[in-house]
């Protein structure tokens, strides 16, 4: 069997857009993130369909992207139907708590609703959502020393509990 070959970082997440224009005056003008690439195309490169999109980036500041397909219409993208709004979201870093405070009053002087600052223990964030119904976070890491490690100690074991949870067995075993 192969072997799993190491895996660098994220190089893009791409959702749908509705609007191209009002999703990259979000991005760039409200988030500060630079639009880097725009694509127009006819035919889906990994699939051979026939299907007129545009496909663009946004740049954060470790050199990875979100992107956006506009498919031509106007329809908002649906949500999953059998999953809670706050579950599936992006997460964007940022160097500070009083950054993401800042990016808080910011959005809110672009009528943005956001949540207030939740304190997850170790990091702190706002989550909002785009013109396109993405849920986003803006975080700052706020760990305590030895924190990643001693959750890297227990993930496997944290998981194991869900599991047994999850299918009615009895928490430990």
């Amino acid at each position: 069997m192969t072997d799993a070959r190491p895996l660098k970082g994220l190089y893009h997440f791409a959702y749908p857009c509705r609007d191209a224009e009002e999703t990259r005056h979000f991005y760039e003008d409200i988030l500060g993130l630079p639009l880097v690439n725009c694509m127009l195309s006819e035919r889906v490169p990994s699939t051979g369909e026939e299907q007129p999109y545009v496909h663009f980036f946004f740049e954060l500041g470790d050199g990875s992207y979100i992107a956006f397909f506009d498919l031509g219409g106007e329809e908002m993208p649906a949500p999953s139907p059998n999953t809670p709004d706050w579950v599936q979201h992006f997460a964007i870093e940022t160097e500070s708590v009083a950054d993401v405070e800042a990016m808080r009053r910011r959005l809110a002087e672009h009528g943005v609703k956001t949540t207030p600052l939740v304190d997850h223990g170790f990091v702190r964030s706002i989550y909002f959502f785009d013109p396109n119904g993405l849920r986003l976070e803006i975080a700052a890491r706020t760990e305590a020393p030895g924190f990643l490690a001693a959750a890297a100690s227990e993930a496997h074991a944290t998981l194991a509990v869900w599991n047994r949870r999850k299918h009615g067995e009895p928490a430990t075993a």
